[in-house]
This record gives structure tokens, C-alpha cells and sequence, in this order.
């Protein structure tokens, strides 16, 4: 979802229908101006209806935020997405939902954009921490990927791969996460201790390949000369 793209309605507007002169079809009720882009919508709202919430905390702590609370400032207005292939009611209203939109301090417009069908009496907060769950939505995918095997399927029916994530989703909420393997890095991890350093005689065994034991000697002896020590490869 772009917010430069995607359109919607005020939650305020009504659909009007246009008088009838008495020739052709009757007229069917239409909301009498176009729809405006989320991004036109919020910056009309303004950024002093923006709210300061605070959804986790997190593990980077600074002298100015010694909690490490993650916040920001949010601001969430009821609209009617104007897409056409949102199925409008009897008296062709659009549906209305939540337009939630993140406006950081010191950013002259908003960064994040989400369009949500929860309660319209939600509050806030909870609407907020409920848009940042990501972070936790890739975590367990992880972990089912890693700890439980997830992508260790390899069938091509439906019902095997069904009952195969069935199961793993059955076995995430038993198993700690703590115990959950991690996968052998493909690649030689930069960050890891150097091998310990071997001593020349370790290199050179390591290098070398073994050869194959010498050959048995023959001695032959004279009444002047002695050969000892020839070698004779067959």
C-alpha cells in the first residue's frame, strides 16, 4: 500500500444520489467528490493531532532514554478505502476503518502508513501495538524455521504440507525458546576467533600428503666395492 497511490473517503462522507429527470436508468447514490490519497488525508489532520506512544521497550538504552522505550508519535483517523474492489453496503457506502500513520519528531510528514478493520473504540495504544507486531511475527517464524522445522517439508501434496505445519504449530507454544538451534552459518562467520596457530611441524603435516612407506632395500656386496642403501622401484 503506497499512501501516494492509495485513496480514501473522510469517515463523514455520505454517498448523495443525483435527481431523476425521467430518461434512462435511474441514478444510484455516488459520493459527490473524488477520493483524496492517505498521505493528503494526515497531512490535512495536521501534526498537532499526532499522539506520543509508547509500544515496547527494547534493548538500546541512551542517556536521553535510559528505559529504552520505543516511541513515537502516532495519529489514527477513520476513513472509507475508495479501492473498487471493496464491496460497498445496500446504500453504497464504502466500509470504514482505521487510517493509523506515523509522524516521527524533526520528519516533515509521516513515515509508516496502515489501514486497519479493528473496533472503532480501540484505543490508541492498542492500536499501535498491535500495527508494530512485526518484529514479534518474524521472531517466531524464525524460531519455527530453526528450532522446530518448519521448512523441512519436502512432499508436494497439500494435505502432507498441512498436517506437516499443523504440527509445528502445535509444538511453538511447548517448546522454549531458549532451546531453539540455531542453523550452521553457510559461510565463515568474519566476527569468530582465529584458529589457533599451528607450530611448523603441524603445518607441514597439514599440507603434505602422507607418502607411502619406502620400499625394502637391497645391499650388494664385492670384494672392493660395497653398495648399500639402492632402492629399486618396480
Amino acid at each position: 500500500m503506497s499512501p501516494h497511490t492509495a485513496t480514501a473517503h473522510p469517515a463523514a462522507a455520505e454517498p448523495t444520489c443525483a435527481p431523476y429527470c425521467g430518461n434512462g436508468r435511474p441514478p444510484v447514490p455516488a459520493y459527490p467528490d473524488p477520493p483524496s490519497t492517505l498521505k493528503a488525508l494526515v497531512l490535512a489532520a495536521g501534526r498537532s493531532t499526532a499522539r506520543w506512544v509508547t509500544w515496547r521497550r527494547g534493548t538500546h538504552r541512551t542517556p536521553d532514554n535510559p528505559a529504552a522505550a520505543m516511541r513515537s508519535r502516532f495519529l489514527a483517523l477513520r476513513v472509507r478505502p475508495a479501492a473498487r474492489t471493496i464491496p460497498k453496503d445496500a446504500d453504497r457506502r464504502l466500509p470504514e476503518c482505521w487510517l493509523l500513520a506515523e509522524w516521527p519528531p524533526g520528519k516533515a510528514e509521516p513515515t509508516d502508513y496502515w489501514l486497519s478493520t479493528l473496533p472503532a473504540d480501540i484505543p490508541l495504544g492498542r492500536l499501535v501495538r498491535l500495527a508494530k507486531l512485526r518484529w514479534r511475527i518474524e521472531h517466531d517464524y524464525r524460531e519455527l524455521k530453526d528450532g522446530l522445522g518448519l521448512d523441512h517439508h519436502e512432499g508436494r501434496s497439500f494435505d502432507g504440507w498441512h498436517r506437516h505445519v499443523t504440527l509445528v504449530s502445535l509444538a511453538k507454544p511447548s517448546a522454549p525458546s531458549s532451546a531453539a538451534p540455531q542453523k550452521p552459518l553457510r559461510r565463515p562467520d568474519p566476527l569468530r576467533s582465529p584458529p589457533t596457530p599451528l607450530d611448523p611441524a603441524q603445518r607441514l603435516d597439514r599440507r603434505l600428503p602422507h607418502l607411502p612407506p619406502p620400499l625394502p632395500t637391497v645391499t650388494k656386496s664385492t670384494n672392493h666395492t660395497s653398495r648399500s642403501h639402492l632402492t629399486k622401484s618396480y
